[in-house]
């Protein structure tokens, strides 16, 4: 041990470098074996520089988020789905959300605590529990997967967009890639319980898939404000990823070739999803 002292004595700098060399290669491993399977063309980028739109990385069982601690919300949360077995019981589930201590601004359950909104799940319970096993359910109780919502759109809107991707768009791909997180367009305005929640004025939802090998991309988004009552057509909030992107300040897909990217972006084809199936799908609740 004092061999190692008196070397590290002597040359710190190479003793540091060495320590850098090896934190590099770590988030080199991080970035390119562990995340990348995890993403869809390429990770969510801010298209310009802001506090409001920095964002951490943060790989979980199933699903990834970029969390803002500014926030106290995510801005993206991207897992991918399929069919699920309907015949495995649900999970039970968790009665507590739990503090991600990866977080700088950790928030809590009790965070919202009679904030008159809900905790809503960005990667939902139901899939995540359903496709990534009891780790996965665990991690999407994890604060920072959670946004404020309205009950309305949370237990109404927002569970029957849920449901129909698990139960009606999966069985347009072997696998269907889910990008979604919250809007933030107005006057700043915080949870009333806690100062570190930002509440967001609308939620999106990205879908994106190749229905069949060697078949064009289909692509289908959502933007959908926090004052819905619940029981709109799914139709309604239909919009294209471009406005998507204007509004949240993220660039989506940015692996894809400009020459495919640019019309899919534009897009707003819910016909190839067959929306009208389950436009009016009833609420749970």
């Amino acid at each position: 041990m004092s061999i190692f002292f008196r070397f590290l004595w002597r040359f710190p700098l190479l003793i540091l470098l060495l320590l850098l060399f090896i934190g590099l290669l770590g988030y080199m491993g991080e970035v390119k074996f562990f995340r990348s399977p995890m993403l869809y063309q390429g990770e969510p980028n801010a298209t310009g520089w802001g506090m409001n739109t920095w964002f951490r990385t943060f790989r979980n069982h199933g699903f990834i988020v970029g969390y803002s601690d500014i926030r106290g919300n995510p801005l993206w949360t991207e897992y991918a789905i399929y069919p699920v077995n309907e015949s495995i019981p649900s999970l039970p589930r968790p009665s507590h959300f739990k503090t991600d201590k990866r977080a700088i601004n950790r928030v809590a359950h009790d965070s919202y605590t009679k904030s008159g909104y809900d905790r809503g799940h960005n990667a939902p319970n139901y899939a995540i529990s359903h496709l990534y096993g009891k780790e996965g359910q665990s991690d999407s109780f994890l604060m920072t997967n959670i946004s404020p919502q309205t009950p309305k759109l949370n237990r109404q809107f927002w569970q029957r967009l849920e449901e129909a991707e698990v139960k009606y768009f999966t069985k347009l791909a072997d696998k269907v890639w889910v990008i979604t997180g919250p809007v933030f367009t107005g006057s700043t305005e915080r949870l009333s319980s806690s100062w570190r929640v930002e509440i967001p004025d609308a939620f999106y939802k990205i879908y994106i898939t190749q229905a069949k090998r060697n078949q064009d991309f289909k692509v289908l988004a959502f933007l959908v404000p926090q004052t819905v009552k619940g029981n709109e057509p799914l139709s309604q909030f239909v919009t294209s990823i471009d406005n998507i992107e204007a509004q949240t300040g993220l660039d989506f897909f940015s692996d894809l070739d400009d020459v495919i990217e640019t019309p899919l972006e534009a897009s707003i084809e819910p016909q190839a999803w067959d929306l009208q199936a389950v436009n009016n799908l009833p609420s749970r609740y």
